[in-house]
């Protein structure tokens, strides 16, 4: 049997859907203030979101532990169109926007 090598890449970094989720979480602190809330993980990286809630952002599973009239931003991974269309419907004036 022949001997495999395996070569890693130094440095590694993310991808870019994971270096875009990150900027856009900065982004709406910067923009709207804290808190911004994350719905579920935007990356799989403690570490990550570990410096995102230092500075401001707060992670929530559904959207109604969010306050009505927050800033939301979604996960990198994507989400079911039924989600935002539930926000909508509740008491929040504006979607995304303080």
């Amino acid at each position: 049997m022949a001997t495999r090598r395996m070569v890693l890449a130094a440095p590694r970094s993310f991808c870019a859907g994971v270096a875009r989720a990150v900027k856009i979480v900065e982004k709406a602190v910067e923009t709207y203030g804290t808190p911004v809330y994350v719905r579920r993980q935007v990356v799989h990286n403690t570490h990550v979101m570990e410096r995102l809630a230092a500075r401001g952002a707060v992670v929530v599973q559904e959207l109604s532990e969010v306050p009505p009239g927050a800033t939301v931003v979604f996960a990198a991974h994507g989400v079911s169109p039924a989600v935002p269309g539930r926000r909508s419907r509740s008491s929040a004036s504006r979607w995304g926007r303080r």
